[in-house]
């Protein structure tokens, strides 16, 4: 048996688990902008860093839930299944993923997964007696049968796998008030978000300069997480933007500093992101002097800034609360 949504696809993005999410809601016909996801979900304001050798895991090793929580607020709701190699429950979580999945598509759901093949999120969206078909990273029209025993079995060891369906929204306020709190709470690296290894926030930033100009940095890594973390700035002003049009009675102008500090950011980030290329990547750029001033120029002038955006996002989040 076969059943596939033929017009269910990822949405190419850095952050490959938004990119699911936008391509289900895109499916599911809820209407939002790429930096409202990105905003409202806190992403655009994320940073994690490995503590080592800026692993290209920064990105994705965190502990994502906010994506789900605030995601009620713009209209989506997530369910699904978590498991680990490690537990003696694994292929009992198989299965029941593989009936969950099946069950879903049937009743023209869409669904994503975690690596079903590098380790990156995947748009499901079909399957046949023997697997799942998914697009998504290095895959964007489609691939597939992905064995659903093979699903969560590599060196990683996860199984994560979920649903989305069209939910209530909140209003604009409530949205943008909890993206702020959940995203300033983030950027404390507490052990609610972060793993250990890991450090958020503006120390994630000295982490990632400490380890670039101890010449400690992977060269992959470097370019990945320049390339997530500028997309996520970029988003980050243009969330702002947005949001300051659409509660402009209420605290409008204070946005403005906020956006210009986060453009700083976001333009700094892009430095990086073209000093250490993820496309065009080469082993001998995480050697290049040069290269390598220009990124710690960029990535000091963005911690600062991104200080001065964090306080002006604390401004407005006192005055939503007040």
């Amino acid at each position: 048996m076969e059943k596939k949504i033929e017009n269910l696809r990822w949405k190419p993005m850095w952050v490959s688990h938004l990119g699911c999410i936008k391509g289900c809601l895109d499916y599911l016909n809820i209407d939002i902008s790429n930096a409202w996801l990105f905003g409202a979900t806190g992403h655009a304001f994320i940073i994690n860093i490995a503590k080592e050798v800026v692993c290209p895991s920064g990105p994705t090793a965190w502990r994502t839930e906010m994506l789900f929580n605030l995601g009620k607020n713009i209209g989506y709701t997530i369910d699904g299944i978590f498991g680990f190699k490690s537990k003696d429950d694994f292929f009992e979580k198989q299965k029941k993923t593989w009936e969950y999945i099946k069950n879903a598509i049937d009743e023209d759901i869409p669904c994503y997964g975690w690596e079903l093949d590098i380790p990156e999120f995947y748009v499901i969206y079909g399957y046949d007696d023997k697997g799942y078909y998914f697009s998504g990273p290095l895959c964007d029209s489609g691939k597939g049968p992905k064995m659903w025993k093979e699903v969560g079995d590599t060196k990683i060891g996860v199984l994560e796998m979920y649903s989305v369906k069209p939910g209530q929204s909140a209003d604009d306020v409530k949205t943008v008030k909890e993206a702020f709190e959940s995203a300033l709470e983030h950027s404390k690296s507490p052990e609610k978000w972060i793993f250990p290894k890991y450090k958020a926030g503006l120390d994630g930033f000295d982490i990632w300069k400490k380890t670039l100009e101890a010449g400690d940095a992977d060269g992959l890594g470097m370019a990945f997480n320049s390339a997530v973390w500028s997309e996520c700035r970029n988003y980050a002003v243009l969330f702002l933007k947005e949001a300051k049009e659409r509660l402009d009675g209420k605290v409008g102008p204070l946005f403005d500093e906020a956006i210009s500090q986060y453009e700083i950011v976001a333009q700094n980030l892009k430095k990086v992101a073209e000093a250490f290329p993820l496309i065009e990547r080469k082993p001998e750029h995480i050697k290049d002097e040069t290269r390598i001033s220009t990124a710690v120029e960029c990535l000091t002038t963005a911690r600062s800034a991104e200080a001065s955006g964090l306080e002006a996002l604390e401004t407005i989040l006192r005055k939503l609360q007040s």
